[in-house]
Parts: C-alpha cells; sequence; structure tokens
C-alpha cells in the first residue's frame, strides 16, 4: 500500500530535530560549544614530580606565589620601559622593586607549600628579565651608548654572564651548602648596577671618568656572576626564632639611614656586599697553611 502523498510532503517540511528535541538549526555547534573547554584543556599545565617514592601527576599551577613571580616580571618591564624613554630613576627603583617581589615569591611557596617546577622555571625567567635584561639594557641607555661598540659589547657581556649564572644555579639546586652562593646572585648583581645608575644620574653622566667606570661596573658585576667566588646567602638566619631587641632596632635604624639618601646608601650596601665575595676570597687564601714541604 502506497504512502499518501500529503502525509509525505508533510513530514518533509517539518524541521529535523536532534536527539533531544532540539531543533538542528537552533543548536550551537559543537564545536563552539567547546570551545572555551577545550582551551582550557590544550593549555593546561601537567606536571610529574616524585612524592613519598610515588610519582605523582599535578593538573594546574599555584597562583600566589605566580602572582609575585608575575608581579617582579612586571617591575623588570617597566624598568626596561622606563630606561628606553630616560627615566632611569624609576628604572632603577623598579629594578629594587623586583629584587624584593622576587624574595618573596620563593618564601611565599616554601611557607605555603605550593613550590612546583613550574614556578621555578618562571622564576628563572622572569629574573633573567629583570636581573639581566633590564639593568644592561638602562645602564646602556644611560651612558654605555657613548662609549659605542664597547658599551654594547660590555653591556651583552653583563647579559650574558647573568644567564649563565641563572642556568648553573638552576643546575647546582641542592648539591651545594645552602648558607654560600657560588659567584655573585644576579639580584645583587642587577642591584648594584641599578644603584649606580640611580646615584651617579644627578652628575656630570658627559664626564669620561663616569663613562669608565659604570663600564667597570657593568663588567665587574657580570664577571663576579659567573665566578666561582663564594657569597654569604643569609638563607641560615632563622626568621621565625625570638632575637634580642636591638636587632629590631637596627634594622628600624637601617630603614632610617637608606630614606635620607636611598641611592647613595643602597650603593654603599650594595657595593659593599658584591666587595665582600673577593675580599673574603683573599682572607680565607691568606689564613690558608702553606703547604708542607
Amino acid at each position: 500500500m502506497s504512502q499518501d502523498p500529503r502525509n509525505t510532503e508533510h513530514e518533509g517540511s517539518r524541521p529535523a530535530q536532534e536527539p533531544d528535541g532540539t531543533p538542528s538549526g537552533q543548536r550551537p555547534p559543537p564545536a563552539e560549544e567547546d570551545l572555551a573547554a577545550t582551551f582550557v584543556r590544550e593549555t593546561e599545565v601537567i606536571e610529574e614530580s616524585i612524592e613519598d617514592g610515588k610519582k605523582v601527576r599535578r593538573k594546574g599551577i599555584y597562583l600566589l606565589p605566580n602572582l609575585f613571580t608575575t608581579s617582579a616580571l612586571f617591575a623588570g618591564f617597566f624598568s626596561v620601559i622606563a630606561g628606553i624613554n630616560g627615566d632611569f630613576t624609576a628604572a632603577a627603583v623598579a629594578i629594587f622593586i623586583a629584587m624584593v617581589l622576587d624574595g618573596l615569591d620563593g618564601r611565599v611557596a616554601r611557607m605555603t607549600h605550593t613550590q612546583s617546577a613550574f614556578g621555578a622555571e618562571y622564576d628563572s625567567l622572569s629574573d633573567m628579565l629583570s636581573f639581566g635584561v633590564a639593568p644592561a639594557l638602562v645602564a646602556f641607555t644611560w651612558i654605555l651608548q657613548d662609549i659605542g661598540k664597547t658599551g654594547w659589547v660590555v653591556a651583552f657581556l653583563y647579559v650574558a654572564c647573568a644567564a649563565l649564572r641563572l642556568a648553573r644555579f638552576n643546575v647546582q639546586i641542592g648539591s651545594v651548602d645552602k648558607k654560600w652562593f657560588i659567584g655573585l646572585p644576579s639580584p645583587s648583581a642587577a642591584a648594584f648596577v641599578a644603584a649606580s645608575v640611580w646615584t651617579f644620574h644627578s652628575f656630570d653622566a658627559d664626564a669620561v671618568g663616569f663613562k669608565l667606570l659604570m663600564l667597570l661596573v657593568v663588567a665587574a658585576a657580570g664577571v663576579l656572576m659567573v665566578s666561582n667566588i663564594r657569597y654569604y646567602s643569609f638563607k641560615d638566619i632563622d626568621l621565625k626564632g625570638p632575637v634580642p631587641f636591638v636587632v629590631l632596632l637596627a634594622i628600624v635604624l637601617g630603614f632610617v639611614v637608606i630614606s635620607v639618601e636611598p641611592s647613595v646608601m643602597l650603593l654603599l650596601l650594595f657595593g659593599s656586599y658584591v666587595a665582600s665575595g673577593p675580599v673574603l676570597a683573599v682572607m680565607r687564601k691568606m689564613q690558608r697553611p702553606p703547604p708542607a714541604g
């Protein structure tokens, strides 16, 4: 028995429907519907680590310590922009801000038990900009560019030494005494360069003496970063334990002294730390008994 043409025509004019009853023309394509979920899934960070002898697979990143790292990265980038625009005081201050934030992200991660391989790598990349590229570029745009080829070669030397210093530090974690840094830490080197720019910028920058002095500062900071000279790390200081009242009084006095003339005081502070490594190395060598024979 043949089907009624009217029923056939009626069925043909009825809009197609999905299994759930939604007209196909009104249902968004699956690709558009799952676009956000697909993006989140494809960009997810997955880490594998060994905890208590077992392999642990973790998705996502820890927000709090990486916020500090991102803030340090922003401060380093701001320093680069300020240096290009000729605002060298703001550029130097931004490097010091990045230094403070860099010191906080690791401590926050340890205090909240949110250490991760992603955070360590992100911190190193942030340090490369804030304490490698930014100080060299600020010093170059301020005065080293007046020296010509020698100026940018020395600036590149500093950047290369900072990269080598960070790479060496990453592979030596856990194999060296935490009480000492091998080589000048990159944040201290950057602070020394930034304080020099901040202090000397108020003087006659056209004088040949300042150009040669800044050339020596940048080159020495770079070479000391990749040297084997030991620097005290201050990591063995117990910040949680009680201290004599005079210690807090000394800290308050230090803040007061620095606030009087920040650029000069910071230059003296970090200049002393930079010099402490070679001085202590010479003293240890002089105190070493001569070989028998």
